[in-house]
């Protein structure tokens, strides 16, 4: 039984002999499948995820990060309202960028300078540039990047302006130039207009009113010195000197260039249409020839501090109050453009004897145009040769609500 056993369990081959080994052993096979595989496939298994939450986490980072340098690069909402920002001759990137974080242009100073330095870099150039803060740093660094005498703003001064209005308006208009700075330039003694007499040292009513480019690096002397040559040239093409001179004999008063434009600059105050500037030139022209007060009331608050009641002005005792005073003012109270020049070189004439004005008029007493009142809300005004016509247009001028009371 023994013996049978022993030959089911290890057969004998022919020519060969059985050998065995511990994987013929099916409880040893097994053992080594269930107990060594699986721990293989765990510590794979925890590699792979591991590996995929690394890279989950990395992406996180990279995409926060490329997120916040995109933010930084390309603020969120709209560009803000124009500032002014100076780059000095010491500048370099590193102390702009600084000033451009603290005057909150661009939010980072750092990504600046990266941004800056793989984009082709920075040529500064001194002068005053117009940037937008949390604009794009590409905008930015395309403004920085672009001369100041390459950039040019429009400034417009409308005819009639003061010195003090434009100053304003440089300041308005011109960021980087302040009004003190445009008043400070226009009382250098070396800039002068070959209108002014001698010893005068205002330019009031000497620069002409125009429309200006202005290049960014422009100061504001020079612009006082472009806006002084432009009157000049005016002055010239008018022929001011030679026909000063024929008016002078004209109206028999000597009148100069510059007090050409001292009446100009009353002309342009007054007048709202041209149909009247040569009438006001007139009746300017025939009072000085009388001694006559010129009574012109938009010479009066000249120079007054403003706000000052039209009363207060007419009754204080200054040397632009003509209805105190006989005589022009000492300077003109506005710059007047070419059209108001041309009017005080050309006085509109007199009346004829057949005009309504001069009938009734005592034998040998001119027909003058002597007077003149606002007609309508227009601007439009009415003239007089004698003080009763005028009394009845200034009646009916007051019923209408156009004067005060």
């Amino acid at each position: 039984m023994t013996r049978r056993v022993d030959t089911l369990l290890a057969p004998e081959i022919p020519g060969d002999e059985w050998k065995r080994d511990t994987w013929d052993d099916a409880e040893f096979t097994e053992a080594a499948v269930v107990e060594k595989s699986p721990r293989k496939r765990r510590v794979f298994k925890w590699f792979v995820f591991v590996a995929a939450w690394l890279l989950v986490i990395a992406v996180l980072i990279g995409g926060s990060i490329g997120w916040w340098y995109i933010r930084q690069v390309n603020p969120s909402g709209d560009p803000q309202q124009t500032v002014s920002f100076a780059v000095t001759p010491t500048d370099t990137l590193q102390s702009v960028s600084v000033r451009l974080q603290d005057a909150k242009v661009i939010t980072n100073a750092r990504v600046f300078r990266f941004y800056v330095d793989h984009k082709g870099g920075l040529k500064l150039t001194p002068g005053n540039y117009q940037l937008h803060p949390r604009d794009h740093m590409g905008n930015l660094m395309r403004v920085l990047n672009t001369p100041p005498a390459a950039t040019y703003r429009k400034v417009t001064f409308p005819e009639g302006f003061t010195l003090t209005q434009m100053g304003k308006r440089v300041e308005r208009d011109l960021p980087g130039l302040s009004a003190a700075d445009f008043a400070a330039a226009t009382r250098l003694p070396e800039i002068r207009s070959t209108l002014q007499p001698p010893g005068g040292t205002s330019l009031e009513g000497l620069l002409f009113p125009d429309t200006y480019q202005v290049a960014g690096n422009e100061s504001a002397a020079q612009i006082v010195v472009r806006m002084v040559a432009l009157m000049d040239r005016v002055g010239r093409q008018e022929n001011i000197e030679a026909r000063a001179i024929e008016l002078s004999n004209q109206i028999g008063v000597p009148i100069s260039p510059y007090q050409v434009i001292v009446v100009a600059s009353m002309i342009e105050r007054e007048a709202k249409f041209e149909v009247d500037r040569g009438k006001i030139a007139r009746v300017i022209y025939n009072r000085l020839a009388l001694g006559m007060p010129l009574g012109i009331d938009a010479t009066l608050c000249y120079d007054e501090p403003a706000g000052t009641p039209f009363g207060t002005c007419k009754a204080a005792p200054s040397p632009y109050n003509t209805y105190l005073n006989a005589g022009l003012p000492p300077t003109p109270i506005a710059s007047p453009g070419k059209a108001s020049i041309e009017a005080a070189l050309n006085p509109s004439p007199n009346p004829s004897l057949g005009d309504p004005l001069c009938q009734g008029l005592a034998a040998g007493t001119p027909c003058e145009y002597l007077y003149y009142v606002v007609a309508d809300a227009d601007g439009h005004h009415v003239f007089a040769v004698t003080l009763d016509q005028h009394n009845a247009n200034v009646a009916k001028a007051r019923d209408a609500g156009l004067l005060d009371q």
